[in-house]
């Protein structure tokens, strides 16, 4: 028997806010986290590339600092995430054994890596700190998340690139649909705005090069878009049975109804031109949640601000959705929050289940000319969703062919 899994508890920490709620405000009010950097590094290596979506808030000014300080900053940010949600969801009292940690990743700890590596040329091996495999393992968020609430049901990691907190979502349903646990943490962190990913995301022509203007670099769908914006990051979902969460009476945000996981088998970097494995992905998310593409009321698109990965995924959404897919309200919210990676389809969750509760599209800022190869029905503005029962899909695709979808559910 399918159980209903709902989301009970939400948490962020963006370029645009250091809550969730922070956040999706700063969404509406079409605010962009893309600024210029100011760090050293930036002129000393020369760099093509001069601005990113750095946090709003730094993980150091809300974790103590002894804790900060064993971690690298992309178990920083999923520490940070992942203690709002919970609270979020009114701290839920249950075994240890009963509680599991889904989280992810695209990279890991770049920052404890490059870190290691300069101290070793520079000082030596002596110097190179102890802590420094556990703080670099991509594992290390699910680990630090995993220990803080001493989750022991599982703590699970996914690096799948830019798909893989949405996939670690799609874990999570199927793990808490297999009982494995009650109440699941789940999302994703990523924590590489480095001079060497600027450099060779640069080097490959994937990131916009708008110095003059960082907050209307990314700009999906336009037809001036010229590459994504670097962001930093994590987002985190609480999800349980709907049994289980109306036992302990817990608030419900929405229901994450299904999700669907393909690969592409095409390219290291391009998508499938004929959208082919990212529709199968939104198909599967709808079978799981026993809907039909006409029963889509919102889309939060993958839209990184491309001029390939644009027109792929509206390829793909048009082979799902036909002419309806025209029709639809999208949201492209990376180009307010840039890209985060790995943790970037976590938050597009998060922005998904305000948008069905409260029944709105978030506006899709820096769309002044839209591609005409792109006929969305894209918010520009806020826009309302309607009274009657909404459903969003959210949309991640990744390096390597990854294609990963959610669907998520009103639940009135």
């Amino acid at each position: 028997m399918t159980k209903k899994i709902v989301v009970t508890g939400i948490g962020a920490s963006s370029p645009i806010g250091g809550t969730a709620p922070e956040s999706w405000e700063a969404l509406l009010r079409g605010e962009s986290g893309a600024r210029s950097l100011d760090h050293d590094w930036v002129d000393r290596y020369e760099l093509p590339v001069r601005f990113a979506a750095s946090a709003r808030v730094h993980p150091g000014e809300v974790l103590e600092r002894p804790v900060a300080k064993r971690l690298d900053p992309s178990s920083q940010f999923a520490l940070v995430a992942a203690k709002e949600a919970f609270a979020d969801a009114g701290s839920p009292e249950l075994e240890s054994e009963r509680l599991g940690v889904d989280w992810a990743t695209g990279i890991g700890g770049l920052w404890s890596l490059l870190d290691a590596w300069d101290t070793l040329r520079e000082k030596g091996p002596r110097r190179v700190m102890p802590l420094t495999v556990p703080m670099l393992m991509p594992n290390a968020p699910a680990a630090a998340v995993s220990m803080h609430f001493e989750a022991r049901a599982y703590a699970r990691t996914v690096a799948s690139a830019c798909a893989s907190s949405t996939e670690s979502l799609v874990n999570a349903y199927e793990h808490l649909q297999a009982g494995l646990a009650d109440v699941v943490i789940a999302g994703g962190s990523e924590s590489t705005i480095h001079p060497i990913t600027l450099a060779a995301f640069s080097s490959m022509q994937a990131l916009s090069k708008r110095n003059d203007d960082p907050a209307a670099a990314s700009r999906p769908y336009d037809t001036g878009r010229d590459g994504f914006v670097m962001a930093e990051g994590a987002a985190a979902l609480v999800l349980e049975t709907e049994e289980h969460a109306l036992a302990r009476g817990a608030k419900i945000y929405a229901e994450l109804a299904g999700g669907g996981v393909t690969a592409d088998s095409y390219h290291i970097t391009a998508p499938e031109p004929e959208g082919k494995g990212a529709s199968r992905a939104v198909l599967l998310a709808l079978e799981a949640a026993g809907a039909s593409p006409e029963d889509v009321t919102h889309v939060n698109a993958h839209a990184t601000s491309t001029p390939v990965g644009d027109i792929a995924e509206y390829t793909a959404l048009h082979r799902v959705f036909g002419d309806r897919a025209h029709e639809i309200p999208v949201s492209a919210t990376k180009a307010s929050t840039g890209h985060l990676l790995g943790g970037t389809g976590a938050l597009e969750a998060v922005f998904s289940v305000l948008a069905v509760k409260h029944r709105i599209a978030p506006p899709t800022i820096n769309l002044v000319e839209q591609d005409p190869e792109i006929p969305l029905s894209v918010s520009t503005q806020a826009q309302p969703l309607g009274d009657g029962p909404q459903l969003a899909i959210s949309n991640s695709f990744g390096f390597g062919g990854h294609n990963a979808v959610v669907a998520i559910r009103s639940h009135d």
